[in-house]
């Protein structure tokens, strides 16, 4: 058990994406990935994550919860590196699970000039080494995958799922997107839903993958393959909270036909705004609220004065806005070579309304949204580009829907 405390709170991060500065030299090569990561921040994570442990240690929730891609791409110096970040916790407990791109990942990679190595990759094993401190906390664990319990007070059971699909070796190809719980591990998922059942504890549950599709165009790959499976366990079980990442997206679902469990997808730590979640739970209540790092305080004095770290909320927003408006120019500007102006501005309405859903801030009066709708720009964009229409039209909510915060009662 964690604390003892019936009233307490722990932390939710997700997609960290670190590669250690050991594996790179800031050179072309590592250069030319970081334009080509689709938004996330390569440079500057084990400052990010650093300033982060500090004002861990200084508010001191019960634990952490990484909800998996610790790692860029699945290197093993990176894993290693993310746990030594971590050491220095003192009252809070670290609890990783694995994403998909940490575990026997073909695209491990240490950047040297203009020319890329492969790196040595993660298996399961040392994953387990790597991160021990975690697992000595737990209950009980799965000999099928990675998945583990723990114990967080007297109250409620935390189950660490492993949603990944990897193999048995080191691998030299893309890691897979999509993921499953299969069917030995969903057995030992079961035991533990018995176990807190028996002993009066409500299960919070967390994997990679989603339980749920967040985006109606855009979710092949994202939600676990066997999730009808899933939800009826939790169902049976009344599991009512439920928290995920891999979308890269700040999102909340409620519950869904006949599964009880709201699911919170925490967005990206190392892209959009560093957001990270804060639960606060009691014998009756469970409260979530998205926050987002304010880095600058608790850099070292000499980190800031780089000035991109103190104001690093707007550099994201940058690479991300960047990024996704880079993908869309490219395929505009062959149609529309001599309309620059036109081509950034179809562009920068693109980059807009993705960072708006991948930061929760989503939320938007219906007749504003009508009148961005009968822009020149947004028409002109759905006209060239017909492939985005159905997924431009998920992005925004007009409903009183919150991603930011949820309560869940007892």
């Amino acid at each position: 058990m964690l604390t003892q405390d019936k009233k307490t709170s722990f932390w939710v991060i997700s997609d960290t994406h670190l590669i250690a500065d050991s594996l790179h030299d800031d050179g072309q090569a590592f250069s030319q990935m970081q334009k080509t990561s689709q938004g996330k921040d390569l440079y500057y994570q084990e400052t990010a994550l650093s300033a982060f442990v500090r004002m861990a240690e200084e508010k001191k929730p019960a634990a952490i919860i990484v909800t998996g891609d610790v790692t860029f791409n699945g290197e093993r110096v990176s894993a290693e590196r993310f746990a030594e970040i971590f050491k220095p916790l003192t009252k809070t407990k670290l609890l990783v699970l694995p994403g998909n791109h940490d575990i026997y990942d073909g695209w491990a990679r240490e950047f040297h000039g203009k020319k890329q190595y492969y790196a040595g990759q993660i298996s399961p094993r040392m994953w387990r080494n790597i991160f021990r401190t975690s697992y000595e906390t737990a209950v009980s664990v799965d000999n099928s995958s990675l998945a583990y319990s723990v114990q967080l007070n007297p109250d409620y059971l935390l189950i660490l799922a492993d949603s990944n699909d990897y193999g048995k070796e080191e691998s030299s190809t893309a890691p897979a997107t999509a993921g499953f719980l299969g069917k030995e591990q969903r057995k030992w998922i079961k035991e533990q839903l018995q176990y807190a059942s028996q002993n009066n504890l409500r299960v919070i549950f967390c994997m990679h993958h989603n339980l749920y599709a967040h985006n109606p165009a855009v979710n092949k790959g994202y939600v676990v393959d066997d999730y009808r499976e899933l939800r009826k366990l939790l169902a049976q079980y009344n599991v009512k909270l439920v928290f995920s990442g891999h979308i890269h997206a700040q999102n909340i679902m409620s519950p869904q036909n006949s599964c009880p469990a709201t699911e919170v997808v925490t967005t990206s730590f190392c892209s959009n705004d560093q957001g990270y979640g804060v639960v606060k739970v009691s014998p009756k209540e469970i409260s979530y609220t998205c926050h987002h790092f304010e880095m600058k305080d608790y850099l070292t004095d000499k980190e800031k004065q780089n000035w991109t770290l103190t104001h690093f909320h707007d550099y994201l927003e940058n690479i991300q806005l960047g990024t996704i408006s880079a993908e869309l120019m490219q395929e505009d500007l062959y149609r529309n070579h001599d309309d620059l102006k036109s081509v950034r501005q179809m562009g920068r309405l693109f980059g807009e309304m993705n960072y708006h859903f991948f930061t929760g801030k989503n939320h938007i009066v219906f007749d504003e949204l009508q009148k961005l709708k009968k822009s020149e720009i947004y028409q002109r964009l759905i006209s060239e580009n017909p492939q985005y229409e159905l997924y431009l039209q998920t992005l925004y909510d007009t409903s009183v829907h919150d991603n930011l915060h949820v309560k869940i009662k007892y």
